[in-house]
């Protein structure tokens, strides 16, 4: 019986493709839970126009994704932060300190994307890894700085 698939289905198919299955297994499995409908026509061309919507949509996320990573990539990324007499930070680096200020440079990324494997202690440079979408991946070199102290001269 040939049906369209409206859901991904393990070792069946994907989204919208039209597959060939046994009788039974469409009419006691895949159409009582949704997950299919009978190949009719109307269905055919309905599932082809849904099938190419959502490629262009993939082939759009992809191009923004690639142009993320390209514009990211080598960006230096400055913290300041404030410093002990011992060169000792007052807090610790995060990734979500990293994606707070990438964000404030005006690129959108999650903490969950930024690999780091344990905050920074120490003030230096670090090459950061960023995984994105479509597994893309860029480097940015997040620069820590101590924080510059304006001290103001006492009137005596």
């Amino acid at each position: 019986m040939k049906v369209v698939l409206l859901e991904d289905v393990e070792k069946v198919g994907k989204k919208y493709e039209i597959k060939e299955v046994a009788d039974g297994f469409a009419r006691n499995f895949l159409i009582p839970k949704n997950q299919a409908k009978l190949a009719t026509k109307e269905m055919m061309e309905w599932a082809k126009i849904k099938k190419e919507v959502l490629e262009n949509k993939a082939e759009n996320e992809l191009k923004k994704t690639q142009e993320l990573a390209s514009a990211i990539d080598g960006l230096e990324v400055i913290i300041q932060v404030k410093v002990g007499d011992e060169n000792q930070l007052f807090e610790l680096i995060t990734a979500q300190k990293i994606a707070d200020q990438l964000k404030e440079l005006g690129f959108e990324i999650k903490k969950n994307q930024i690999d780091l494997i344990e905050p920074i202690k120490e003030i230096g440079e670090y090459p950061i890894k960023i995984k994105l979408d479509h597994n893309l991946e860029s480097q940015v070199q997040v620069i820590i700085n101590e924080e510059i102290k304006i001290l103001k001269k006492k009137k005596e």
